[in-house]
Parts: C-alpha cells; sequence; structure tokens
C-alpha cells in the first residue's frame, strides 16, 4: 500500500468519523454526552441514534462492495446491485408478507422483524436460483438479461398486488420502500452485521480471482483462475451484502453503481484492493452523510439516493458516449 494511498484513506477515514459525530447530534432533541454512555431520561433517543449510525456504516459497507464485485466481474460500470434482480425479489417477497399478513394475528412488535426475514429469504432464494441457472449461460452478459427479466417481473406482480391492496399495506409496503433506517433494533443491528461480515468473508475470496478476470477469460484460466467458482462466489457475496441491507432498510438504488464510479475517479490506476478498501470507506461517508441529510430534510432515505444517483449516473452515460 504506497504513502499516498494511505494518506487519502486517513483524510476519508478521519472525514467518516466526522460525519458520524454530526449523524450522532442531529435530531429534535439536543443530547449530552452522558446520554450516550449513561442511563438517562433520553438514553433510548440515543440508542436509536448509536443505531441509525451503526446501521449507515454497514450499509456503506456492503451496498459499494456489491456493486464494486458486480463491476468488476461483469466489465460494466453500470452493473450495481440490483443488476441480478436481488433487490427486485427482496422487494417482492415484502410484498407478499406485507399485502397478506393481515390475514394473521402477529404481535406488532415481531412485524418489522418477518419483514426483514421475507426480504432475506426471497433474496437467498434467487441467489439458489441464479446458482442454478448460471452454468446453463456460458456468457456473463447473460446472467445480467437474467437478472432484467426478473426484476421486471417482481415489478410486474408486485403491481398487480398494489392494485388489490388494502389502503392500510398499501401504505405500508410504501413506508418500507421509502427506507426507515430510525426502526432498526439493535438485535436488527446484530442480525445485519453477520450477514455482512459473512458477504464480505466471500468477497474476500473474490478479489485475486477477479484480477486475472480483468485481464480476459483466456488469460484468466492460463493463471489457474476457476471462472466457474469465481461466478459462485460473486453471486453469493453479491446477494448476501445487497439482500441483508434491502432487508431492513429497504431498496437503497444507485449506490451500489455511484460509490465504485467515484472511487475509480479518486484513485486511478489502482490494485483491486485498493479499490476495495477506498469503496467501502467512501460508501460510510456517503451513506452516513445521507442519513444527516435526511434527519435534516425529512426526506426518505430512498429518495435521497435516487435524486443523488440518477444525474451522477446520467453524467457516466454522457461521458462514455464522448
Amino acid at each position: 500500500m504506497t504513502n499516498p494511498f494511505k494518506f487519502l484513506c486517513s483524510a476519508l477515514l478521519i472525514l467518516a468519523l466526522i460525519f458520524i459525530a454530526i449523524n450522532l447530534n442531529i435530531g429534535f432533541l439536543k443530547l449530552n454526552f452522558s446520554d450516550f454512555i449513561g442511563q438517562t431520561e433520553n438514553s433510548q433517543i440515543a440508542q436509536m441514534r448509536i443505531n441509525r449510525v451503526a446501521v449507515m456504516l454497514l450499509a456503506g459497507i456492503s451496498i459499494p462492495t456489491s456493486g464494486f464485485l458486480l463491476q468488476e466481474y461483469f466489465q460494466n460500470p453500470l452493473a450495481g446491485p440490483s443488476v441480478l434482480g436481488i433487490s427486485s425479489v427482496a422487494s417482492l417477497s415484502v410484498a407478499f408478507y406485507i399485502f397478506f399478513s393481515h390475514n394473521f394475528t402477529i404481535p406488532e412488535i415481531l412485524q418489522n422483524g418477518f419483514i426483514s426475514i421475507s426480504a432475506i429469504a426471497g433474496s437467498l432464494l434467487l441467489m439458489l436460483v441464479l446458482l442454478a441457472f448460471s452454468n446453463k449461460f456460458q456468457d456473463k452478459s447473460f446472467l445480467i438479461i437474467f437478472g432484467f427479466l426478473v426484476s421486471a417481473l417482481a415489478g410486474a406482480i408486485v403491481s398487480i398486488l398494489q392494485l388489490y391492496a388494502d389502503d392500510q399495506s398499501l401504505k405500508n409496503y410504501i413506508l418500507w420502500s421509502f427506507g426507515a433506517n430510525n426502526h432498526v433494533t439493535a438485535n436488527q443491528i446484530f442480525v445485519l452485521a453477520l450477514i455482512v461480515i459473512s458477504g464480505l468473508a466471500v468477497s474476500f475470496k473474490t478479489i485475486k480471482p477477479l484480477i486475472g478476470n480483468a485481464l480476459g477469460s483466456s488469460y484468466a484460466q492460463s493463471l489457474g483462475v476457476n471462472l466457474t467458482q469465481l461466478k459462485y462466489l460473486v453471486i453469493i457475496a453479491s446477494s448476501l451484502l445487497s439482500a441483508s441491507v434491502t432487508a431492513f432498510l429497504g431498496p437503497i438504488l444507485f449506490i451500489g453503481i455511484v460509490v465504485p464510479h467515484f472511487c475509480r475517479m479518486i484513485w486511478n490506476p489502482a490494485k483491486l484492493w485498493q479499490q476495495w478498501i477506498l469503496n467501502m470507506v467512501l460508501g460510510i461517508i456517503i451513506m452516513e452523510l445521507f442519513s444527516i441529510i435526511s434527519e435534516l430534510t425529512q426526506f426518505p432515505l430512498n429518495v435521497i439516493t435516487s435524486l443523488f444517483g440518477i444525474p451522477v449516473i446520467l453524467m457516466m452515460l454522457l461521458n462514455n458516449r464522448n
């Protein structure tokens, strides 16, 4: 790791800590340091802010990593966590749960947990389908087409469910799709952290093979890269990382595409290890910043990510054309 890169990472880490500190102090009520470390009348509010910061940190690590892996594997700068349809199927699973759960008596305290479980279950089911079908696709681009078709099908089914849903169920689904980082509990963050760590462990095994994959399939095979195993690892890692965040925060759009693009602008050319580290650090900064903006404006988190991501991706398309 070169000295300039260490300096860049150190500067970004300091910036991330600043945004984390600001995020902890953003809210309707002014808190003291004792509220975060002791038992005071505001300790519960302090815990909610800690949870908010923690879930944004995990999202900032996992979503850019998922996008980074997919972009490097497909060699496509517009590939993101939604490219395989994982987020769409998670949304479909949540829609099924929300629109049909009113037929059952479920304690309110358990409802958020079941929403998360349904999203993760749907995403992992699609991951298994992708792994099964991937053997039939010799060309990597077919996986993108398959993911697009799955996303379109999931969106159509969700639209049908919305058409016949009652008002309260429809409202609950829309609120989930907006993303609510203030309602994630400590237990949910623990589960999210376990899944994210598992996804990062699988991601670690993909970096070295991806270096060979970037030089072309034939050259990668001559270096001993197992392309089939690499495909499985990328699918598993990106599925775990994007599904876990979607389950607890709703579909976070465009961040998985934009952050890797910014990292290549900041430090390019670079080793894939360096790019991965940059993606995680810059992802934390951006997600903490968006959380701050969401608290100040009361805009839903996913609306902010879309307002930010769409112009950036449009600029990427125009630059590629030129």
